[in-house]
């Protein structure tokens, strides 16, 4: 079996749906224990607008008082021009582009339709010296929009490849996926994707992430999301739990 990379987000979406709001110090201490435990790519901030997500309002006070080590990747994740502005502008690692796989979820969580939010990463990652992972949410299922087919999924994966993307990652937001519809989905991304590594990232909603893990990697994929302690869940996702716990998957 191939080397398996965890990709450890329990700093960015774990922390997002917590209702206290940490000190920048307790987070920067988290994000320096995680890499002491040996992550080596870690989501370690999002620069979401601070009144829809106060939880990460101190992004790039973050970034500016962590102390980065060799061999470690802090990853920022982006939803707009602003916050993509916000990003380049720390001295983040890599940078991870959202879209969701329906219009619902995309105008709940970025205010934007699907085609606004592609526009905008079609403009911007061309041109972005980073490393540079887009993610599809919502792509086994919506709160609001129900069922997504795998159609929808391929033609936003298809223009994200277009774009210049490094890697893909395809988000079960809400936890409704299965083994089978995981690797029926990976099948059909894969027609598209070509030498463009897939990530996967999971909730445990329904007890199924860790099943669900482990088809992706039976499907081929190499690089996993998980989080300290099952952290997570999405604020603008009802019901939606934590993601798989890095110490489970482990």
């Amino acid at each position: 079996m191939k080397e398996i990379e965890i990709v450890e987000v329990g700093p960015r979406d774990g922390l997002q749906n917590e209702t206290a709001v940490l000190d920048t110090p307790v987070k920067i201490e988290l994000l320096n224990r995680l890499a002491d435990a040996g992550a080596k790519r870690i989501e370690a901030v999002s620069f979401a607008h601070p009144g829809y997500v106060p939880q990460m309002a101190d992004a790039e006070a973050v970034m500016a008082g962590l102390i980065k080590r060799a061999g470690v990747s802090y990853i920022g994740l982006v939803m707009n021009e602003r916050g993509y502005r916000r990003a380049v502008d720390t001295p983040v690692d890599e940078l991870n582009f959202s879209v969701s796989a329906t219009d619902g979820f995309n105008l709940a969580n970025l205010s934007a339709k699907v085609e606004d939010t592609l526009a905008f990463i079609e403009a911007f990652a061309p041109d972005v010296s980073l490393p540079t992972t887009a993610t599809i949410s919502v792509v086994w299922g919506c709160p609001f929009d129900g069922e997504v087919e795998p159609e929808r999924v391929v033609e936003i994966a298809s223009r994200l490849v277009a774009a210049g993307i490094d890697e893909l990652a395809l988000a079960d937001t809400i936890g409704v996926a299965n083994p089978w519809a995981v690797q029926g989905m990976i099948d059909a991304v894969s027609v598209v994707t070509g030498s463009v590594p897939l990530r996967v990232h999971f909730h445990d909603t329904r007890n199924t992430g860790l099943a669900n893990a482990f088809a992706a990697i039976e499907s081929g994929v190499r690089f996993l999301d998980s989080s300290v302690g099952g952290l997570g869940g999405c604020p603008f996702a009802p019901d939606a739990t934590g993601n798989i716990a890095t110490n489970d998957l482990v």
